[in-house]
């Protein structure tokens, strides 16, 4: 317990950090800080689905492309930005409500978190064709771990944590994770889907998961923020609709069966992809 609380502590020196940094760039910006109320919308709908296990960047990337909301090169900024407070409400949630060895959720947050602090600062810096390449090819990958989950995701594991060799490959993935939450690559489905395979019981991925996200979108969020490579009224959006919308699907909804919704939001993402591929591939007006 004494680790989880630490954890807690440390969780929440990382959220004033990155609260602190967004407010005050938020109050010196010059550009649209207002949401509207598709923006806020995206951002309750992405937020609930997000608390339930879906995942919150790839629903989100297809709901901005679908109606040009931001520019391409702004989304994984935004997604990080905007998706951190209510992430910090999953964690807060999750971490206290479900069981999980806590030197492996220590461990795995970590590694996670240095690989968006290593990330962050190259995506920020990127293309808009490279930025629309990277989430293209990652959303492909995305998808076919969404679908692998739908034939293989079983809610059998008995285990809360790892040992010896399994528990240091956990912890090494987690750091490749990390690193591609700054492209816009959701970390949910790819560290459910290996926890699971490793034996873990699903429910106890769900802190590790959330945990990881809070932790990495919080410091690794800063450069996006510093360089202003994010949308500053749909980062706002994605954070007003989303808190409730966590609080609702954690303490009210819990669970539901979700088996066609994932279908649905697979067939999404690689139409998603699809998208920004040509729009790479496309030369960039002078």
């Amino acid at each position: 317990m004494a680790l989880k609380s630490a954890l807690v502590v440390a969780l929440t020196i990382a959220g004033l950090i990155f609260l602190a940094t967004f407010v005050v760039a938020l109050v010196q910006t010059k550009e649209r800080v207002k949401p509207t109320a598709y923006e806020v919308f995206v951002g309750a709908f992405t937020n609930f689905f997000d608390t339930l296990g879906i995942g919150s960047f790839a629903p989100t990337t297809t709901f901005y492309r679908a109606r040009k909301t931001i520019d391409d090169r702004l989304i994984p900024g935004t997604l990080n930005v905007g998706h951190t407070i209510p992430t910090f409400a999953e964690a807060y949630i999750f971490i206290d409500k479900v069981a999980v060895d806590p030197r492996t959720l220590v461990a795995m947050i970590a590694s996670a978190t240095l690989g968006a602090i290593v990330g962050a600062p190259v995506v920020a810096k990127m293309s808009r064709s490279r930025v629309q390449l990277g989430m293209g090819v990652a959303l492909v990958v995305v998808c076919a771990i969404l679908v692998r989950r739908q034939f293989a995701f079983h809610e059998d594991g008995a285990k809360l944590g790892f040992e010896g060799g399994i528990f240091w490959f956990a912890v090494a993935m987690n750091f490749v994770f990390g690193a591609l939450m700054t492209i816009g690559v959701g970390l949910y489905a790819p560290c459910l889907v290996m926890v699971t395979l490793l034996g873990m019981n699903p429910k106890s991925g769900f802190p590790i998961m959330m945990g990881s996200c809070a932790f990495l979108q919080a410091l690794g969020s800063i450069p996006f923020i510093r360089s202003k490579s994010y949308a500053p009224g749909a980062s706002v959006g994605l954070s007003l609709g989303g808190i409730p919308a966590v609080l609702v699907a954690a303490f009210i909804v819990k669970e539901l069966d979700l088996y066609w919704v994932k279908w649905l939001v697979a067939v999404v993402v690689v139409y998603t992809a699809i998208m920004l591929l040509r729009a790479a591939r496309q030369k960039a007006p002078a």
